[in-house]
């Protein structure tokens, strides 16, 4: 079982690179990269602001995985760790 006290860090690393792009890697999608500057900006402006984490979407309370709609696109973003290193991944839901 995970200690709380790590579920809490992960969550909050997890949270920092959601919404300041620090303390990991941005990864988008060559369907997100075709969309453009200004339509990649308000996607990643929803993700930041993204904060309805409940125990169906979150079970195990990382912050690491959610949906959202932004720029007249349905998008799926989730933050996976590499040897320790986070990576955020943002992808169309048709790229998945």
């Amino acid at each position: 079982m995970t200690d709380l006290l790590d579920v809490g860090r992960v969550a909050a690393l997890n949270d920092i690179l959601r919404r300041s792009l620090s303390g990991g890697t941005l990864v988008l999608t060559a369907g997100v990269v075709a969309l453009g500057r200004e339509r990649q900006q308000t996607i990643l402006d929803a993700i930041a602001a993204f904060d309805r984490f409940e125990p169906d979407n979150d079970p195990y309370g990382e912050h690491d995985f959610g949906a959202v709609e932004a720029a007249g696109e349905h998008i799926l973003w989730k933050i996976d760790c590499f040897d320790g290193d986070r990576v955020l991944t943002i992808l169309l839901v048709g790229e998945y």
